[in-house]
């Protein structure tokens, strides 16, 4: 379980500090929690604060009773906890088998990296010797870095806005891979977006804007305000 107590989050900006995040206080145990809001709203500050990409102000983490609020993004991951970031990281001089294998914390044997390919709808004779490098697409990095989370199995993973980017790749399939997901592991998926279709797997939707929690609850109580007509639409950019 994870827990954000008073979470506060400002930067520098021009010689004045920006507030962008204001008393965070948030439990996340579900099976599946969508974060939304307007741009801006510190859906993706929020994220890489759980993940220890950035460190809070103010304010306390919690992971399984554990404070982690100082600790190291790879104190965390160690600990279970994974991030898929909005534009994946290349690697160049690594190839798709050696990143697979480091997720998987073993050496993963060819028959192993196709069946991780194969999820998320790559085929693995086209990408396993292949460098993580400018030649792949990012529609092509967002998916092996999904199949990285996958190979991790951790308590905790978080993906920031994982539909960009995807392409011909269906969003049945990307829903298909996060409930295999939750199947293996029996942790939380935290998931960054705006699409409706997102949001509707969703156990708990947290709704953002200007830096604070607007609204927490089921689809049923919470999609009605984000789609203010109540007509429903690809995306709920234009909406927030």
């Amino acid at each position: 379980m994870l827990e954000l107590k008073g979470i506060c989050f400002s930067a520098e900006d021009e010689n004045r500090e920006i507030e962008i995040l204001n008393d965070i206080n948030l439990t996340i145990e579900d099976r599946f929690v969508a974060v939304t809001g307007p741009n801006g709203s510190g859906k993706s500050t929020l994220a890489k604060i759980i993940a220890g990409i950035l460190i809070p102000t103010a304010g306390q983490i919690l992971f399984d009773g554990v404070d982690i609020t100082n600790l190291s993004i790879t104190e965390r991951a160690n600990m279970g906890i994974s991030f898929a970031f909005q534009q994946p990281v290349r690697f160049k001089g690594i190839t798709v088998k050696e990143l697979l294998s480091m997720a998987a914390g073993k050496d993963a044997t060819i028959t192993e990296i196709c069946e991780m390919l194969s999820e998320v709808g790559l085929c693995a004779r086209d990408y396993v010797n292949r460098e993580v490098n400018a030649s792949l697409s990012g529609g092509e990095l967002k998916r092996i870095e999904i199949a990285m989370i996958m190979a991790r199995k951790t308590k905790v993973s978080i993906f920031d806005e994982p539909e960009a980017g995807i392409d011909l790749w269906s969003f049945q399939n990307l829903i298909r891979v996060f409930e295999k997901m939750h199947e293996e592991t029996k942790g939380s998926i935290l998931i960054i977006s705006h699409q409706e279709r997102i949001l509707n797997i969703a156990d708990r939707i947290i709704l953002l804007s200007d830096g604070q929690i607007k609204k927490v609850g089921s689809k049923e109580e919470v999609m009605p305000e984000l789609l203010g007509c109540g007509q429903p639409c690809r995306t709920l950019t234009d909406k927030l």
